[in-house]
């Protein structure tokens, strides 16, 4: 299902031409009218009017993917500025184009869409880079200081929170390592001094985090669809 969201007839009619093929379509050309059709009918993709009224912009865009994480986004615009149409994508939209596309065209982004991928224009990818060297330099500071963290530990310390990281209890730690539940708790309360934390569930978000960059470090498997628009 698609939900077409304008009152802009001209526009509705474009939409309805490059989604040919494309069923069933529903229609909202109201606030209310919208948030009750991304209740009840859950639709897979949600075509916005940038303009249309009571959306307020980009504010009252991001409260209503709100409503909609699990719906793809595309917001249809007059011409933007890079900067907005940016912040738009970072709020969770999967594409924007200009209100004037040709139908055609709007058939290829929506299908592109679809299969997951993104519809952003060629200019914004600036943007996307800067963004992708802020998000890895900030990882890698956090991965740092935890890696810093664990290098205090022993290594039977260690064993012992990658197995808390797995989701192991005390006691299947205990029987994998053959020592006591007891003698598990003492290197728990060590473990938990020397990372500066207080409890079990912070060293298994801590460790889960780790083992995962471990896991991703050796797959190496980048297959994030992306589809740039011209």
């Amino acid at each position: 299902m698609i939900l077409l969201a304008s009152s802009n007839k001209k526009l509705l009619m474009r939409w309805e031409q490059g989604l040919l093929g494309f069923s069933p379509l529903w229609f909202s050309t109201s606030l209310d009218s919208i948030k009750d059709k991304l209740n009840k009918n859950k639709p897979e993709i949600f075509l916005l009017d940038y303009e249309l009224p009571e959306i307020n912009g980009k504010d009252g865009i991001v409260k209503l993917l709100q409503l909609c994480t699990d719906v793809k986004v595309v917001v249809f615009s007059p011409q933007l500025q890079d900067e907005i149409e940016w912040e738009l994508f970072k709020t969770g939209i999967r594409g924007c184009c200009r209100d004037n596309i040709k139908p055609e065209q709007i058939n290829v982004a929506i299908k592109a869409i679809h299969h997951g991928e993104l519809w952003i224009r060629r200019t914004l990818t600036s943007f996307m880079l800067q963004e992708l060297v802020l998000v890895t330099r900030e990882k890698n500071r956090i991965e740092q200081a935890v890696n810093d963290l664990l290098e205090n530990l022993t290594r039977r310390e260690y064993e012992i929170a990658m197995l808390v990281g797995c989701g192991e209890s005390n006691k299947r730690i205990a029987s994998k390592l053959e020592i006591t539940e007891r003698t598990v708790k003492a290197h728990l309360t060590e473990i938990f001094r020397k990372l500066h934390i207080s409890d079990r569930i912070k060293l298994a978000l801590m460790m889960k985090d780790t083992i995962s960059s471990l896991n991703q470090s050796k797959t190496n498997n980048y297959n994030e669809p992306l589809f740039i628009s011209k």
